[in-house]
């Protein structure tokens, strides 16, 4: 059976029922452009890989962006029936468009810091966290 495709509409996260804000408001949650990071380098990741880089979050506050990211349709969770479950996330259709943000984003970033690194220097060789 084909997956339905879903169409979001962001104005929902708006309380002005502005698309543009309700984008904003969606990327702008706390740790949320540090999780899509951390995907869009390390591509699917693990809840436990997604853990390991952000020491600092608690697994509430993480499953909260998590699952928020996922009913804003911009990452899929895929969970493997094993025990313990394996939960992995990676981008959607809708998610991958916003890697061209988020490096835009980053170089930004490194402009107005006056640093040449990534903003953040995570898994990308190093897969097996």
């Amino acid at each position: 059976m084909a997956k339905k495709s879903i169409s979001i509409d962001v104005r929902k996260y708006s309380e002005m029922r502005c698309p543009m804000d309700g984008l904003l408001n969606i990327l702008s949650g706390p740790w949320t452009t540090y999780i899509l990071w951390l995907i869009r380098n390390c591509g699917e990741m693990r809840f436990g890989e997604i853990k390991k880089q952000l020491p600092l979050i608690s697994a509430k506050v993480l499953t909260e962006r998590l699952r928020m990211l996922e009913g804003a349709g911009i990452l899929e969770r895929k969970m493997e029936p094993s025990i313990p479950p394996k939960v992995s996330y990676s981008f959607t259709k809708r998610g991958l468009e916003l890697e061209a943000l988020l490096d835009q984003v980053n170089t930004l970033a490194q402009q107005w810091s006056g640093t040449k690194k990534k903003s953040v220097e995570v898994c990308v060789a190093e897969k097996n966290i």
